[in-house]
């Protein structure tokens, strides 16, 4: 592949088959155009005030809290109820009915009446209902050993363990934010005009942005109302540490085979912004000071990220490795030499591994913001434009396609029980995707399209040897294949809008696709809880709203490599965060 004609670049871009495969998507890391980052950078740069307009919590952690974020042109608020849900109620399951908070992202100011209706809905989550003037929906739970550890710590004027901050690095962990139309909240059509959610998961980042603040403040709060002559705050530092925790399940995984165009501009994005620094044809010196730096600090990262399944375990070992191997290329390199980016990655392709390789392509963005940034414009996609079947096409022409990008699938051998063992379905109850298995589970008649592989391949048997001349033709006489056939044109004019992998064989790793979506969401210190579900890290190390007016937006993700000064406040209950 080929950048396109108005990049900087002049590297190609890695194919498709390269960068689709299962494994790799599974080794992705966040980078510069991750959504967190791209959010953060906005609200800086656009001068964002935020304010607490209400905060009536009391010392068991139960009340309701506003926090509203002040854009240029429009006003969000997230509205909380907080609850003290007994510890035999807590869940990280989809089927819980009850949280220790729940959320809804409000369009502008909400009333008293707004309050009013939604204290009968959102503490409800999927049994209640919300309107079109509500943005996204969601809930949390403590996590709560750190929780009573943090409020006790405070409470009696001392800061918390910094180990079991590590161990744990977050205090409430969501486990859904819904948001597009999902019960009853605003379609995306909505609001994908306005400039601060032009980019995707805009609503949902900012959501999570300030649930991160409000639990921050709560369990300050807590503290104080404690012992209110002898609790502290924490010190901002240690403050940064915490992020938002994360339990996401097989619900999200179909989402990048349901979207083609968006992932294909996620992926062609990213894959943009490495050609253009491998085309550099040198190194600055700040540049390579800073990219020396970002590489000690993303070996901090991997030595703190923690995880008991062995999938991850294996990668992180390859990944503390192959840092070891950067730094000693890095300090042996010969930075005057021409191209000497596209060199390391050269290099990084071939001693590197899968893990290693992806995190060096983030590393390598890290320096160059000016270079990388404005790709995050390119980063949505109208797909109603995509999914129109273009029936003029010939069947040559098809059949020529269907072999350049799902050659991958051809060779597979489908008739072996091996690649057809799961099936994917939706459940009754809780209307969310589910992965079955094919021998044992009576289910074949609620299978759903997601695996694009064995449809292309049943559609190559019809197709190889059809005699009509276009592409309507075949349709009408095969319309159980038009579902894979809109796929193919589409990944004809967008090539990283189909994963090169079987999505139901025996070897699936669903927690491979749920990893890939939430690298471009921005998360960290991915902990597979199984093969179908993972916990994660968002906004860890980030600055509140009330210090990013002061604080860089960008060069948070990892750790600093010097701790900074404490810079002791408190606010009590009832001051604005702005």
């Amino acid at each position: 592949m080929q950048p396109d004609a108005q990049s900087p670049a002049t590297a190609p871009l890695r194919a498709p088959d390269t960068v689709m495969t299962l494994a790799r998507m599974g080794s992705f890391h966040q980078t510069r155009l991750s959504f967190m980052r791209i959010l953060l950078r906005r609200i800086k740069s656009e001068g964002w005030a935020f304010s607490r307009p209400r905060f009536d919590i009391d010392a068991r952690g139960v009340g309701i809290a506003v926090y509203t974020a002040h854009a240029p042109q429009n006003a969000y608020s997230l509205v909380v109820f907080a609850n003290d849900l007994p510890p035999e109620k807590r869940s990280d399951r989809v089927i819980a009915t009850e949280w220790d908070a729940t959320f809804t992202l409000f369009d502008g100011i909400p009333t008293d009446a707004d309050i009013t209706r939604l204290r009968q809905n959102v503490p409800r989550q999927e049994a209640g209902r919300i309107s079109a003037q509500e943005l996204s929906l969601s809930r949390a739970n403590r996590s709560v050993r750190l929780w009573d550890h943090v409020v006790a710590s405070l409470a009696a004027g001392q800061q918390p363990d910094p180990a079991m901050i590590g161990d744990v690095g977050y205090l409430m962990r969501t486990t859904a934010v819904y948001g597009s139309g999902k019960f009853g909240a605003a379609d995306r059509e909505a609001t994908q005009n306005r400039p601060e959610f032009s980019a995707p998961f805009q609503i949902e980042m900012l959501s999570v942005y300030l649930t991160r603040a409000f639990v921050m403040d709560l369990v300050e709060h807590m503290a104080y109302l404690r012992s209110p002559d002898t609790a502290t705050a924490l010190t901002p530092a240690l403050r940064r540490q915490f992020g938002i925790g994360n339990s996401t399940g097989l619900g999200m995984a179909p989402f990048l085979l349901n979207h083609p165009g968006l992932l294909h501009a996620w992926i062609s994005a990213r894959e943009t912004a490495l050609a253009r620094v491998r085309a550099l044809p040198d190194a600055s010196p700040s540049h390579v000071a800073q990219f020396l730096q970002i590489v000690k600090r993303a070996r901090l990262h991997a030595d703190a990220w923690r995880s008991a399944h062995p999938v991850q375990q294996a990668k992180l070992a390859d990944l503390r490795r192959d840092l070891t191997l950067l730094e000693a290329e890095i300090a042996a390199k010969d930075w005057a030499s021409s191209a000497p980016w596209d060199r390391l990655w050269r290099w990084g392709e071939t001693a590197l591994s899968l893990e290693g390789q992806e995190q060096l392509l983030a590393l390598m963005l890290e320096p160059h913001a000016a270079l990388v940034d404005d790709l995050s414009d390119r980063m949505s996609c109208d797909e109603r434009t995509t999914w129109q079947i273009d029936g003029a096409m010939c069947c040559e022409r098809l059949r020529a396609l269907l072999k350049t990008h799902y050659g991958w699938a051809l060779a597979i051998d489908w008739a072996d029980p091996a690649a057809q063992t799961k099936l994917w379905y939706v459940s009754q109850s809780k209307l969310e995707p589910r992965l079955g298995e094919r021998a044992t589970e009576p289910l074949d008649d609620y299978e759903q399209p997601l695996c694009p592989g064995r449809d292309a391949a049943r559609m190559w048997a019809d197709l190889k040897n059809f005699t009509g001349a276009t592409v309507a033709d075949f349709a009408l006489s095969h319309p159980e294949h038009r579902h894979i056939l809109r796929r193919i044109q589409i990944t004809a004019r967008r090539p990283y809008a189909e994963i090169r992998g079987n999505t139901i064989g025996a070897a699936l790793l669903p927690i491979d696709m749920l990893r890939a979506k939430l690298s471009f969401f921005g998360a960290c210190h991915f902990d597979p809880r199984s093969d179908r579900w993972v916990r994660i890290t968002m906004f860890q190390h980030a600055p509140f709203p009330d210090e990013l007016a002061s604080c860089p937006a960008d060069d948070w993700t990892y750790p600093s490599l010097t701790p900074q000064s404490p810079n002791m406040h408190f606010a009590p209950t009832g001051a604005s965060p702005a």
